[in-house]
């Protein structure tokens, strides 16, 4: 019986319930796609615009979302085009942009009508294909590109699509520019008719992965041979899991092909086999069997996000999450490779960077949550340059890379760890703690009526940073501590006297207040959630 739907919504639910029974159903989702002319907010978030394909990510809002990028080349206001970093729209044209996608479903035909559409107003373009996000930044460089266009909605679910803009340092957008998209774009939403489809007569194509190990060749923050020695000469397994994205067959590229190397989830498929497609623990579970059941000396394994802008380690002992891995990337290349700078991080990201850093005499400078503000320091013209970026949410660049997070780096770096220091990635994390200190990181949160979102919610909660000054005694399950430090970068943190921490913000997309702590030994974790819960019902008046 063929099952008719009245939008893309109702599909997708079907076709998730079952991605096996029901995967036929996405030529149905492909028609919703090209036929839905329904207008949609256009909303740049913290990496982009997403939608669910067929409902609001169509091919006419795509359409109209890359006519609103050319009518914001055209006008040329100085504003945007100083953080573009090009003088106007001639030179958009010449210096040209780099359009690509992930493996999502309707990649390659979402980017035939940008191409399509920047070609008709002669602006040069180069053909991607599927890459992985770090590609895009180091290919603007590599080529001298006014920017690119990255068809990708990260890790979210199969069901969504999403878009990239990275201007020509090769960094996500910043504000000054997604917002003038977003304002011309809703306006086109409102006043425009429906775009005419189109596909262009002619596309160049670029290799980007042959871009990419130019690129991290020349910048020599990792050692490739050093990389590909270790992996040929030691008694070692790595075990990458691609999860279906666009890293897949890109390490191979990079340090060539290795029977000590298994590749996980490297097939095609447009529903990453019914998991959500993110470097979790829980996906990590044939990465664990496979290690397990190896008796090499050295073990190493890392879950990539699709686009290959996020990634999660993991050797027999443990999995090894962001929060420890951007410390050990700290440690490592300070003082095994010997550079120098800022250790730089998001505000919700462990402290053991921050006692590193303390007795390394390394500054530490903490960001509001997302990628894109740690620009400022992998510039390599800033005055501060980042040994390492990192935030909790598995994203992570260093010393002269890219200012988009890396994936593909994150494993890079890995296993140079390995080939230097001699150890596995926990056997150097417990050496790194028994001189620096251990710390457990945790994040939770409460959901809130949704009367308290935006503006309300934040101001409720500021009263949190007048209660709670430097020197207030807290009392913290059965110990009393005192406050020695208020961050207020990103909502309040509150760093105590004895290295532990919580910090309380509000989301940005939902009725919730998000707890991000650290405890300094794991039975601690509890009391620190209980208390950051405790402020903030009384900073909200709720019990």
């Amino acid at each position: 019986m063929t099952m008719e739907f009245k939008n893309a919504t109702d599909c997708w639910k079907v076709i998730l319930s079952d991605v096996t029974k029901n995967r036929g159903l996405l030529s149905t989702i492909e028609k919703f796609a090209g036929g839905n002319t329904a207008t949609a907010k256009i909303v740049f978030g913290t990496s982009g615009w997403r939608g669910e394909i067929g409902t609001d990510f169509t091919f006419n809002n795509v359409r109209i979302v890359t006519s609103a990028i050319i009518r914001m080349f055209r006008e040329s206001d100085p504003s945007v085009m100083k953080a573009m970093g090009i003088s106007g729209f001639d030179e958009v044209g010449s210096r040209g942009v780099i359009v690509g996608h992930d493996n999502r479903f309707l990649g390659p035909e979402f980017a035939g009508e940008v191409i399509a559409l920047l070609r008709e107003e002669g602006i040069k373009t180069w053909y991607a294909g599927e890459a992985a996000t770090p590609e895009f930044s180091a290919g603007i460089e590599m080529l001298h590109a006014a920017c690119s266009i990255n068809l990708t909605p990260s890790h979210n679910p199969a069901n969504y699509g999403g878009f990239k803009f990275n201007p020509s340092d090769g960094g996500p957008a910043g504000a000054e520019i997604t917002s003038k998209i977003e304002k011309i774009a809703n306006e086109m939403m409102k006043e425009s008719p429906p775009l005419a489809a189109a596909q262009p007569e002619h596309i160049e194509k670029i290799d980007l992965t042959g871009l990419y190990i130019k690129y991290i060749t020349e910048r020599k923050t990792v050692d490739i041979k050093r990389v590909r020695d270790f992996i040929e000469k030691q008694d070692c397994i790595i075990c990458i899991d691609n999860v279906h994205g666009a890293t897949r067959g890109r390490i191979q590229k990079i340090i060539g092909e290795s029977d000590r190397i298994r590749y996980l989830r490297t097939e095609d498929d447009y529903l990453f086999g019914g998991v959500a497609p993110e470097p979790s623990d829980k996906n990590m579970k044939g990465i664990e069997k496979i290690l397990k059941e190896s008796n090499s000396a050295f073990k190493l394994g890392v879950i990539m996000d699709p686009d290959g802008d996020r990634i999660r380690h993991a050797d027999e002992e443990m999995i090894i999450p962001m929060n420890y891995f951007g410390a050990m990337a700290l440690h490592f290349l300070h003082v095994h490779k010997g550079f120098s700078g800022v250790a730089v991080k998001s505000v919700g990201t462990s402290n053991l960077v921050n006692a590193i850093a303390e007795k390394l005499n390394i500054p530490v400078r903490e960001t509001r949550v997302g990628f894109k503000n740690f620009r400022p320091y992998l510039l390599r013209t800033a005055k501060e340059r980042a040994l390492v970026c990192f935030e909790e949410s598995d994203g992570i660049s260093g010393f002269n890379h890219t200012l988009e997070k890396d994936a593909l780096f994150g494993i890079l770096l890995a296993v140079e760890m390995m080939a230097v220091t001699g150890k596995n990635l926990s056997a150097y994390l417990k050496d790194i703690m028994d001189e620096f200190g251990y710390y457990y990181p945790d994040r939770s949160g409460i959901g809130v009526d949704r009367s308290l979102t935006g503006e309300v919610l934040l101001n409720k909660l500021s009263v949190i940073r007048d209660n709670f000054r430097a020197g207030t005694g807290v009392r913290i399950g059965d110990v009393q501590r005192t406050v020695k430090e208020v961050i207020t970068v990103d909502g309040t943190k509150l760093v105590f006297d004895d290295g532990s921490w919580l910090m309380i913000r509000p989301s940005g997309t939902e009725p919730k207040v998000r707890f991000y702590i650290e405890a300094r030994t794991e039975d601690e974790k509890t009391a620190l959630f209980e208390k950051a819960e405790k402020i903030t019902g009384d900073a909200l008046g709720i019990a």
